[in-house]
This record gives structure tokens, C-alpha cells and sequence, in this order.
């Protein structure tokens, strides 16, 4: 796969690396919502804050939704099954901070909907802040525990089946080296 930007964005036969990639876009969703934040007071909902609120809603909505169906229904079921150190309460911790982000994601979505139609102009910003820094630090933790974890751990064939599951929730190909 190439981005527009000419760089090659890792493919579902690096599944590790796919989740790692989608940390990133989740992270700089949040940061999009921090700006949002921001730039509602002076502006309200207008043009800008709509697009804004737009491209939060279109990635929470679905990305990030599949982001956390693999790693629950697939990565922590193969770190479990891996006996990795640790690894039931990695999960269990885990799918707690899921749960919880999705509560904050529900009643955030309402009032970015109402900005995205721009019939309100306010967001409430210790709710946002909450899932801002909930996210952030979650995608820290899973990125200097878990995805380290999930490479000393996991072989070529829990990769591959990690794949081909994110890559058939998609409705994509699945196109593995392996």
C-alpha cells in the first residue's frame, strides 16, 4: 500500500506494525480535537470547525472501532494463548480502558454531531480532555508494553492469522508474505 505521500504504509502481513500505525492516526485525532477545543469560543461551529468535527466523528466511528475489535478478539486472545508474561492482566486492563473510552467516546460523538451539523458550538471540555489524555496515555502504554510484547512472543503463524483477521474485518485482501 502507498500513501499519497509516497511512503509505503505497512500492509495487514505486518499486522503488529498496522496497530502501531493506527496509534498514530488515533493520536493525532485526539490532536485535531484538542485544536477543536481551542478554536470553538472564537469561531464557533462554522466551515472549519465542521470539517473538524467531521473527520474526529468519521474516524472514531469506524477506524478506531476496528482498531479495538483486533486487539480484542484477536491480538490479547493470541498473547493469552502465547502464555506471555503477564499478559491476562495486560488484557483484562486493557479492555477495561476500551470500555471506558468507548462510554466518554459515546457522549462526546452527540456534541461533535451537533458541530458537525452547526446547530452547537460547544464542546464539553473536561469530557474531551478526559478522552484526549485517556487515549494518549493508553496508546503510550500499549505501545512500549504490549506491541513489544506481541513481537518477542508471537510466531509467524499467530502473525499471519492476526492479519488476515484485520485485514477480513476491513473487507480488504489479505496479501501475506508468509
Amino acid at each position: 500500500m502507498m500513501s499519497l505521500l509516497g511512503a509505503a504504509a505497512p500492509g495487514f502481513d505486518r499486522p503488529l506494525d498496522v496497530l502501531e500505525a493506527c496509534h498514530g492516526r488515533i493520536a493525532r485525532q485526539c490532536d485535531t480535537l484538542e485544536k477543536l477545543l481551542a478554536y470553538l469560543p472564537a469561531h464557533g461551529a462554522d466551515s472549519q470547525a465542521q470539517q473538524a468535527a467531521r473527520a474526529v466523528l468519521a474516524y472514531f466511528d469506524s477506524a478506531a472501532v476496528h482498531h479495538h475489535d483486533d486487539e480484542e478478539r484477536n491480538l490479547f486472545p493470541l498473547l493469552e494463548q502465547a502464555n506471555a508474561p503477564g499478559a491476562c492482566d495486560l488484557v483484562e486492563t486493557l479492555t477495561l480502558e476500551h470500555d471506558e473510552l468507548a462510554l466518554l467516546w459515546r457522549r462526546l460523538q452527540v456534541q461533535l454531531q451537533s458541530i458537525e451539523a452547526g446547530t452547537a458550538a460547544m464542546l464539553d471540555e473536561a469530557l474531551a480532555q478526559r478522552f484526549i489524555s485517556m487515549n494518549r496515555s493508553h496508546l503510550e502504554f500499549e505501545n512500549t508494553h504490549v506491541l513489544p510484547l506481541a513481537r518477542q512472543v508471537l510466531g509467524a503463524a499467530e502473525i499471519e492469522r492476526l492479519g488476515r483477521a484485520m485485514a477480513a474485518r476491513r473487507g480488504v485482501p489479505f496479501s501475506g508474505s508468509l
